[in-house]
């Protein structure tokens, strides 16, 4: 049997997850095996192991765990396919370590040099124009920071971009949203196969779908992708604020299958909307100053009029929303909007929300679409940075306990998209050894395990006569592992519909 084949019986499998809880058998064993029989891409029925005839292609699961397919809510799809191949930056303990390391970066056919995953707001000195230049020279280098919102220019860059320089070199918000869309334009055969080899890994980890927001006109892409064979996940395409008017003028809506597509793995997504910035960045928009800049309590990209007026035009047209707002003050308007203007869909990230704010969520249904290996990565500038906020940083249980639907993703490429590394972050909030960080916001793995699926932690997807067959089939018991276990959880088999696009 091989990738692309189409499975009639999953045979000899323990039930896991939502599955387990949630089938509407009498009460599954889960020490118990069965075989799930699949038909015209739906599970079709769920018996004892060798109670029923096993007809046509049969994958035997070896007792193995057979779980709903994973979703990563928040994908950028192009970076991170680019950005595996590009020099990471994520180790540099320094200004000039990071400038050293970005200066071996390869230079491109266009003359570039990149590197990504700058983390300057944990260097003991600031980024410095001079720093980068003595180590990079004369070639154009760009540094891309973690968070995606600041860029590191050099000064041949900074010349090439018509950008006036600073003591600093350091590029923010849109003005970096600007640049990076020229870095990431590559030619279409080479980012197409980048996303291809990226897809096939995410099915390597059970994965059956994302939501791409990458920052273009993501339309096209898909159906060229999808029309040179592209069939390794599920996909709900973003649009943005400078592209909904074309959107509209398509009759696109959130849901619909791609146009002149003959799949519906691809689908009209939500339109994305950036409101404030980020921690890292000292953009987002918070009600407290930062701890190293007192005055600094971050910037709206969006004024809420625009915001309002965005979602309302985007909800007139059948488009839901997903809105971008990491401090409490960008949460506030956020949630301010989607009352104001009856939009469905979800606020990104959601990294400081006030108290008042958790059951607004719940209370005017908006997804929490939350990254949660994002708080181990910030869990210092958490505590440094926004030592004085009184609202809630990184919220994940008071979330779920308020109502909220939770959905898990990545924010590839600032976090891997692996949702493995996301549903153990969420559980045990700690890697390497460390003591769990603010352990209180933990969540059961039974709710890690649903938010990774695409329903949300409150409408997971379940294993039951009739469901899809988006499936995984794993090593271990995903709501009895351990840390390391759920981080390196080995995959068996990931299939979409029945389809095998995952096999070791």
């Amino acid at each position: 049997m091989t990738r692309g084949a189409h499975v009639d019986v999953i045979a000899e499998v323990r039930i896991g997850g939502e599955g387990r809880e949630l089938m509407p058998l009498a009460m599954v064993d889960p020490a118990a095996v069965y075989d799930v029989h699949l038909a015209d891409g739906l599970i079709a029925d769920i018996a004892p192991a060798g109670a029923l005839p096993r007809r046509g292609t049969v994958l035997d699961g070896g007792g193995a765990w057979l779980i709903p397919g994973l979703w990563d809510h928040h994908v950028h799809v192009v970076q991170w396919a680019l950005g595996v191949e590009r020099v990471s930056l994520r180790d540099a303990a320094s200004a000039q370590e990071a400038a050293a390391l970005a200066a071996r970066a390869p230079v491109r056919s266009d003359g570039r040099r990149i590197a990504v995953e700058m983390r300057d707001a944990l260097w003991p000195e600031p980024a410095a124009l001079g720093v980068l230049d003595a180590a990079t020279g004369d070639v154009p280098t760009y540094i891309l920071s973690l968070d995606l919102h600041s860029l590191w220019l050099n000064s041949a860059a900074l010349r090439r971009e018509g950008l006036e320089p600073d003591a600093a070199g350091l590029v923010r918000e849109e003005a970096a949203f600007a640049i990076t869309r020229v870095l990431n334009t590559v030619p279409d055969a080479d980012a197409d196969a980048a996303v291809t080899r990226a897809a096939q890994a995410a099915a390597a980890r059970g994965l059956v779908g994302y939501v791409d927001l990458d920052m273009t006109w993501n339309e096209d892409a898909w159906q060229r992708r999808v029309a040179a064979g592209f069939d390794a996940l599920r996909v709900d395409f973003g649009i943005y604020p400078q592209h909904l008017d074309r959107a509209i003028a398509l009759g696109l809506q959130s849901g619909d299958p791609l146009r002149d597509a003959d799949t519906d793995l691809v689908r009209v997504g939500p339109l994305k909307v950036i409101t404030d910035g980020s921690l890292g960045t000292r953009t987002a928009a918070c009600s407290h100053g930062y701890a190293d800049d007192p005055g600094n309590r971050g910037a709206l990209n969006v004024d809420p009029a625009q915001l309002r007026e965005l979602m309302t035009a985007a909800t007139a047209a059948g488009i839901g929303c997903a809105i971008h707002a990491i401090g409490d003050v960008a949460n506030t308007l956020a949630l301010d909007a989607f009352a104001a203007t009856g939009a469905v869909g979800r606020i990104e990230h959601a990294q400081l929300v006030r108290h008042a704010d958790l059951a607004r969520f719940a209370r005017l249904d908006v997804g929490a679409s939350v990254q949660p290996e994002h708080a181990l990565d910030d869990r210092a500038l958490t505590d440094e940075l926004w030592a004085a906020q009184t609202a809630l940083p990184y919220p994940l249980r008071s979330l779920r306990d308020a109502g909220a639907n939770l959905l898990l993703g990545s924010d590839a490429p600032v976090a891997p998209l692996d949702p493995w590394v996301s549903m153990a972050a969420a559980v045990f909030r700690t890697r390497d050894g460390r003591d769990p960080w603010r352990p209180e916001e933990r969540v059961d793995a039974a709710t890690a395990l649903a938010a990774s699926t695409g329903g949300g932690s409150l409408h997971g997807a379940r294993i039951e006569p009739g469901e899809p067959a988006d499936l995984a089939l794993i090593a271990h018991d995903p709501l009895a592992a351990s840390e390391t276990e759920l981080r390196a959880m080995p995959v068996h088999a990931t299939m979409i519909a029945g389809r095998l696009t995952h096999l070791d």
